[in-house]
């Protein structure tokens, strides 16, 4: 059946033995921080690899720590074309894709390579749902070089716009292009790969492809929370709950405590149903407040769903859509106003 061949046996290191030495690199080279020993391009892998650790754990301290250290490292070096280009990657992170596009500007001003350059333009590109722009970019890489990274980027950008058939190919030559040995970016494509099949209502390839990348990283909070989605949807709620309660207690993403909280309903088990919604809802106040642009969409999301209040999902959804023009967030907010008017009548 399409979707559930692992096209390629790949051998990677152990995915905790990785995070392991992922937090050591991340503590190595801040212990270097302090002491003022770090060049530009140690302060920007370190902004990479929090930025990285932010990804598989779920982690929004991380991403906000990465971002404050790029603009450190941008006031620290102004002409430094590679400052600005770190700093881009944190703030298209956090949905400031204006700021973002100004900063890769800045650094092809000072020097940037045009190939990096290129591969973060296309990405702010995606994000905005300017899917034509991104792919001559995503494109130009793959015919420039066609390796792993070019590969997996361009399948990520036909998955998103729904060309099911030419990503299943293009990830399938990405893990065929695969040298390293690190489990991290072979998850990550995997993740996104299962993102896919759910968008499709494949569930039985989206379980295969977060499997696939949970068994590369056992600690990957998405494809965690992804799968536990998949099982809640298959009728199979307690392992659902099962695997949601850590992700809920140790994230500081609301997103788990949110699918907690409508599959603990599902479960009829609304004590706790009420418990993780209240903190969801906290949560993603708190996150709106300090990151409209990067939280609108899940907020909007939880409110129209398991938060049940049309109202605050509709204006979130509109704010969203100011800021992204992508399919996800017209459907999102078509189903914002339908919920909005039902209520009203």
């Amino acid at each position: 059946m399409i979707g559930l061949t692992s096209d390629v046996e790949l051998t990677t290191t152990n995915g905790i033995i990785a995070l392991v030495n992922l937090d050591a690199q991340i503590d190595g080279l801040e212990a270097q921080a302090t002491l003022g020993r770090l060049a530009a391009a140690q302060w920007a892998n370190l902004i990479d690899l929090i930025t990285l650790r932010g990804q598989v754990l779920g982690c929004i301290a991380d991403y906000e720590h990465a971002a404050a250290l790029a603009e450190e490292l941008v006031n620290d070096l102004p002409a430094d074309g590679l400052a600005f280009l770190t700093r881009a990657k944190t703030r298209a992170t956090f949905h400031h894709f204006t700021e973002a596009l100004a900063d890769l500007d800045e650094a092809q001003r000072l020097g940037t390579k045009q190939t990096e350059l290129d591969a973060e333009h296309a990405a702010i590109f995606q994000a905005l749902g300017r899917y034509d722009e991104a792919l001559a970019l995503r494109r130009g890489a793959v015919e420039y070089r066609p390796d792993f990274a070019a590969l997996g980027a361009l399948a990520g950008l036909q998955a998103e716009r729904g060309q099911v058939a030419e990503a299943e190919r293009l990830f399938a030559a990405a893990r065929g292009q695969y040298q390293s040995v690190s489990p991290f970016p072979l998850a990550l494509l995997d993740f996104q790969r299962g993102v896919m099949w759910l968008g499709q209502s494949n569930l039985s390839a989206a379980r295969f492809w977060f499997e696939a990348a949970r068994r590369r990283l056992p600690t990957y909070a998405p494809a965690l929370g992804h799968l536990a989605e998949v099982e809640a949807a298959l009728g199979e709620c307690e392992a659902a709950i099962i695997r949601l309660r850590p992700l809920a207690i140790a994230s500081d993403d609301p997103e788990y405590a949110a699918v907690l909280a409508g599959v603990t309903e599902k479960a009829g088990q609304f004590q706790e149903a009420s418990r993780w919604r209240a903190q969801a809802a906290a949560r993603y106040d708190e996150l709106v407040a300090r990151h409209l642009a990067a939280f609108a969409d899940h907020a909007a999301e939880f409110w129209l769903t398991v938060g049940a209040d049309a109202e605050r999902a509709l204006q979130l959804a509109r704010q969203n859509l100011t800021i992204r023009q992508t399919p996800r967030a017209e459907a999102l907010y078509r189903r914002a106003v339908i919920a909005h008017e039902e209520i009203r009548r």
